[in-house]
């Protein structure tokens, strides 16, 4: 699914006429009401969903797709995927970057030696952490900080880092 971005995870349903809420995988639950549709992982197939409405509860966003008048309707998709074709995914500022492209990147430290892979980026308030998986096998978590973080090269899928006093 690399040509694909995941938006939201559909929750819980709202209400019994067919709405969900959705809890946002973008930077921020405005996204939606710029979207048309979105594709929903079934598990089985990706089903084109057009968006009819959007609310906002909290840190969710609240959906009503359009043909889906009732709660039995949608029920069944508690905890799916919702995803946009890459192509309409919102314009990074230089030094962003997708979550999905960084995942599997090599973690080369400023010697050049090879360090571990990045397998997963935790959101947190200040900063984004990333997970580092050691050639030794252990987990170490850098910040997501320019003093960390030296340089990232999508076109030779590694990440150049500084180890920090204290991260390992």
């Amino acid at each position: 699914m690399e040509d694909l971005l995941k938006v939201g995870v559909i929750t819980t349903t709202h209400g019994v006429r067919g709405e969900v809420k959705v809890f946002p995988t973008t930077d921020s639950a405005d996204r939606f009401l710029e979207l048309s549709h979105v594709l929903l992982d079934t598990g089985r197939e990706l089903k084109d969903l057009e968006i009819e409405n959007v609310k906002f509860f909290k840190n969710l966003a609240i959906l009503k797709f359009k043909g889906i008048d009732n709660i039995n309707d949608i029920e069944m998709y508690k905890g799916k995927d919702l995803w946009i074709p890459r192509e309409e995914g919102q314009e990074l500022a230089e030094d962003e970057y997708y979550i999905a492209d960084l995942l599997g990147l090599s973690v080369i430290l400023e010697d050049g030696s090879h360090f571990g892979t990045l397998k997963d980026v935790l959101e947190t308030g200040a900063n984004d952490v990333y997970v580092v998986t050691t050639d030794e096998g252990k987990e170490v978590l850098l910040p997501a900080i320019k003093e960390c973080i030296l340089d990232i090269d999508l076109e030779k899928n590694q990440m150049t880092v500084h180890l920090m006093k204290g991260l390992i």
